[in-house]
């Protein structure tokens, strides 16, 4: 379901989903819907937060219970241990033993990507495979990506691979809609603005294509988070959520990834607006935390792989880029204390996040 389709709310199904045997009143206004949205909130984590922690899927599993998180978004195969259908029935058992609903995803589905891995079959094989699993696991969702800002450079730009990528997608179709799950593309990594992402859905088709909402990626392509969520919002059906800091310099705009309230793309205004669009649909943290990434963009060369932008949508961005003030770059740390700084940051990040729920 699409969030532009109607959401209903019963009294038992928001008993159900918050998990309380408070007594709710009808919800007539905007005010009490809201809140209703607000309090079915699903709030989660998606693990390439935990990627360096080298954790099987049960230990990843019992972290997130013991923080009292309520979904989990296994983004990449690695994190499950492997596709085999009895590792995903035990990995299912266990997350409902502990109260937690699962979303899983893959990688790359553009067979002309540079992050593409032929050696694993067709687009058209991994996604089918990723659907089957996903159908197995109790995942609604199969996460997966177009590719890279990489993928904007080159014959064709990014267009030619959004059309690689539509075309994965007719291809698999019937077989996907058969499997009875969707399919969420997330803007990755600078690959896409809103905009070439919506109009992948729609090419694709909405009916079983859809959005991984990411906040923190779309300054890798030169583009305000509110702006790619007021784009996006009608076709989300999960995100990854995450904190940035973006500034000016001599040369164009700087841009770091944050734990969560550190940074000053107002990510409490980013919340807001999501639980108000986007009903129902998974809240999951993303936590990513880097030094600063360089958009040179006062030089003329860097605008080949953005020559499209409409000058409207970038001076949204500046303005962010205006308001920001430099962070520092990060400290280079050996293997183990790098792993033990990224479970200070989600651990840190959830913390900010659930009091920041909590108020709305």
């Amino acid at each position: 379901m699409c969030c532009f389709e109607p959401m209903i709310f019963s009294r038992r199904s928001i008993l159900k989903a918050i998990g309380t045997t408070t007594t709710i009143g009808s919800l007539p206004s905007d005010a009490q819907t809201n809140d209703a949205h607000a309090r079915t909130l699903r709030f989660g984590l998606d693990l390439f937060s935990l990627r360096s922690q080298g954790w099987t899927p049960f230990q990843l599993l019992d972290w997130c219970a013991q923080r009292k998180l309520k979904l989990v978004h296994f983004s990449e195969i690695r994190f499950l241990g492997g596709l085999e259908p009895e590792n995903l029935k035990r990995i299912r058992a266990h997350a409902e033993q502990l109260g937690i609903e699962l979303e899983i995803g893959m990688r790359s589905i553009c067979p002309s990507s540079t992050l593409f891995d032929k050696t694993s079959g067709t687009a058209e094989q991994q996604l089918e495979r990723m659907a089957q699993a996903a159908r197995i696991i109790g995942s609604p969702i199969v996460r997966c990506v177009l590719g890279s800002s990489e993928d904007r450079r080159g014959p064709g730009g990014i267009e030619s691979h959004i059309e690689d990528t539509v075309r994965v997608l007719r291809n698999s179709r019937s077989r996907i809609l058969d499997s009875g799950v969707k399919v969420a593309i997330e803007n990755h990594a600078g690959d896409m603005q809103a905009r070439e992402l919506k109009h992948l859905v729609e090419e694709a088709g909405p009916d079983f294509v859809g959005v991984c909402l990411d906040s923190g990626n779309p300054l890798w392509t030169i583009e305000n988070p509110h702006l790619t969520l007021a784009t996006l919002a009608p076709y989300v059906l999960t995100s990854h959520v995450r904190d940035s800091a973006v500034w000016r310099t001599e040369h164009g705009a700087a841009v770091s990834w944050t734990r969560m309230g550190e940074g000053n793309v107002d990510i409490e205004g980013y919340i807001r607006e999501f639980l108000q669009k986007c009903p129902g649909r998974p809240l999951s943290l993303e936590v990513i935390v880097t030094g600063p990434r360089l958009f040179n963009y006062l030089d003329p060369g860097f605008w080949e792989p953005y020559k499209k932008t409409p000058a409207w949508e970038f001076a949204q961005f500046v303005a962010l880029a205006d308001k920001g003030s430099p962070h520092p770059a990060l400290t280079q740390l050996p293997k183990d204390q790098a792993a033990a700084r990224e479970l200070e940051d989600v651990e840190a990040s959830v913390r900010w996040a659930r009091a920041f729920l909590s108020q709305l």
